[in-house]
């Protein structure tokens, strides 16, 4: 499998644990770890691209 960025794992594993609170009939948590997922998730990227463009 090759690797996959680090953006795409934190918010993959938000989702999950949102899907799990929504299991549990917990909307305020699942919307808490989208949120919060989606927030690292977008830091990371532009983490990535910001690096990139210093290596060129």
């Amino acid at each position: 499998m090759e690797n996959l960025p680090k953006y795409y794992i934190t918010l993959f594993n938000a989702v999950s644990e949102a899907i799990d609170a929504l299991d549990a009939l917990n909307l305020g948590t699942a919307r808490a770890c989208l949120v919060r997922g989606q927030q690292e998730a977008e830091d990371e990227y532009v983490s990535v691209c910001e690096a990139a463009c210093r290596t060129q």
